[in-house]
């Protein structure tokens, strides 16, 4: 399972409002809940935000990959959300964060959740990608730019 199978370019999203951490992931998980009806709002928000409270998802350089499990969730689901502008995300070099990349997993999914992680990591990880990422002008450019880099990376680690 490769990122690019489990981000529709319905799920990416462009010049979110930022506002606060917890303002992005309220509104990550209501927007996902009315896409996906399996998921209670309330219940992804709550499972994001407990996983936040272990530590900050914010991973440095402006991007944060917020991730949790969830009962109600039958396979990975990925969303990929460039804010309007950057928010404090308690992120581990102090740095406000724009990009962020959201994971959802089946309770149940140990490996596939960490092959997941580490292939956002890769590409998120990548300064040539946050740039062109940061450059999109709109959502089908952001979502274009998102699959060839998951697909550059795919090619490179197999």
């Amino acid at each position: 399972m490769t990122l690019d199978t489990i981000l529709p370019p319905e799920r990416t999203l462009f010049a979110v409002p930022g506002g606060s951490k917890k303002r992005v992931l309220e509104f990550f998980s209501t927007f996902i809940a009315q896409n996906i009806p399996s998921l209670d709002s309330q219940e992804v928000f709550s499972r994001l935000l407990g996983r936040e409270r272990l530590g900050s998802t914010g991973i440095g350089q402006g991007v944060a990959i917020p991730h949790a499990r969830s009962p109600h969730c039958k396979k990975p689901i990925a969303s990929f959300l460039k804010l309007a502008e950057a928010i404090d995300f308690d992120a581990v070099d102090g740095e406000p964060v724009d990009l962020i990349f959201v994971l959802l997993v089946p309770e149940q999914a140990d490996d596939a959740h960490l092959t997941l992680l580490g292939q956002v990591a890769g590409i998120m990880n990548d300064a040539a990608t946050r740039a062109a990422l940061r450059r999109a002008e709109n959502q089908p450019e952001l979502h274009r730019l998102l699959t060839d880099a998951i697909r550059q990376s795919s090619a490179s680690s197999s």
